[in-house]
């Protein structure tokens, strides 16, 4: 909980200095523009499965949910095999 609190914080942090950046120059200009570019990236594990996915992980497996069969159906996403 205390990490997920940091990462909230430091993302409003750095949201309040881009902000400052932006007004200060054009030379910092540039370097507010890169943290927002950072901070618009999202992660591909943060991707939700495909309903396809999820019901081939309940055919393959008697177990859903379950860490092996959503691991099967990320990775068969990634793939793009369903």
């Amino acid at each position: 909980m205390e990490l997920l609190k940091q990462k909230i914080m430091s993302k409003q942090k750095l949201k309040a200095i881009s902000g400052k950046l932006k007004k200060a120059s054009k030379a910092h200009a540039g370097q507010a523009e890169q943290i927002d570019a950072i901070l618009a990236k999202k992660s591909p594990a943060l991707k939700k499965l495909s309903a396809s996915c999820k019901a081939a992980a309940k055919r393959k497996f008697k177990v859903y949910p379950s860490a092996y069969a959503n691991m099967w159906a990320a990775k068969t996403q990634r793939q793009g095999k369903c």
